[in-house]
């Protein structure tokens, strides 16, 4: 059994990257912890993302489904054809396979949990 307070984790800086550079963040900024390590879960990769106004993460694609649960704040997650606008308590579940991308593209911060397979692969599809 593993306890963790969120709120006493370090928050690291995601390398941040220019629309068309490469990279799978892009904008002002976006801060990563996390919640479970190496060898914690055999089954589940499990953290948090904080995302600056102004930033987001490119399209891109998971090879299982992905699950987050926004923690902070207002932000969006969007697919090549709809966007939601998500807020603090939201839970959204993206399929396998589904081209999308997350995070705080406007003028407020947002934050999520992300939990996936530990098997996981992700695809970026947008350089």
């Amino acid at each position: 059994m593993k306890k963790v307070t969120m709120g006493s984790l370090p928050k690291t800086k995601v390398q941040m990257n220019p629309l068309g550079s490469g990279g799978l963040q892009t904008g002002t900024q976006v801060w990563a912890q996390e919640v479970l390590e190496g060898d914690d879960s055999g089954d589940f990769k499990f953290g948090i993302r904080a995302f600056d106004a102004g930033s987001r993460t490119k399209f891109h694609k998971h090879s299982g489904d992905q699950i987050l649960i926004i923690t902070e704040g207002t932000g969006s997650v969007g697919t090549d054809n709809e966007t939601l606008i998500v807020v603090e308590g939201d839970v959204v579940l993206i399929p396998a396979g589904e081209n999308h991308f997350h995070g705080a593209p406007d003028a407020t911060s947002m934050a999520h949990i992300t939990i996936q397979k530990k098997s996981s692969e992700t695809d970026q599809t947008e350089a």
